[in-house]
Formats: C-alpha cells, sequence, structure tokens
C-alpha cells in the first residue's frame, strides 16, 4: 500500500492519501504535500484511470472542492 508523504512526486503522495479512503481539498493538499494546483493533480490520477469524485463545499461564502475515490 502506498504511504502519503513518502513519494517525491505530488501526484504519487496524493493519490496514496486518497488510497486511505480520506478526501482531500486544495488547502490540505498545500498544507500536506506543497501543491498548489490540486485539480491538474487529480485531472492526471483521473487520466490514469482511477475513478475520483468531486465535492463542492461552501464555507464563508467561498466554495472550492474536496476529492475523494469512488469506491
Amino acid at each position: 500500500m502506498l504511504e502519503p508523504g513518502r513519494y517525491t512526486s505530488q501526484k504519487d503522495n496524493i493519490l496514496a492519501h486518497l488510497l486511505t479512503g480520506r478526501d482531500i481539498t486544495p488547502l490540505e493538499a498545500l498544507e500536506q504535500y506543497g501543491c498548489f494546483r490540486l485539480a491538474a493533480v487529480i485531472w492526471n490520477i483521473r487520466n490514469d484511470g482511477h475513478k475520483i469524485k468531486t465535492k463542492k463545499i461552501t464555507r464563508l461564502n467561498k466554495t472550492f472542492a474536496s476529492y475523494s475515490l469512488e469506491k
């Protein structure tokens, strides 16, 4: 099993994070993996064949995405 934080690529770290069953937001991706463009990384992971669900969240009049693997 992949371990988040163990890999050098943001894509591998974010995929490992998702494979643990957790979701991820852009702020979490930035804080944990230094990823400024989570949507682009998610696009690449989807192109590799992984099914990822997008949930829109609104807090304090700001809308952002939360991504998780489909079960």
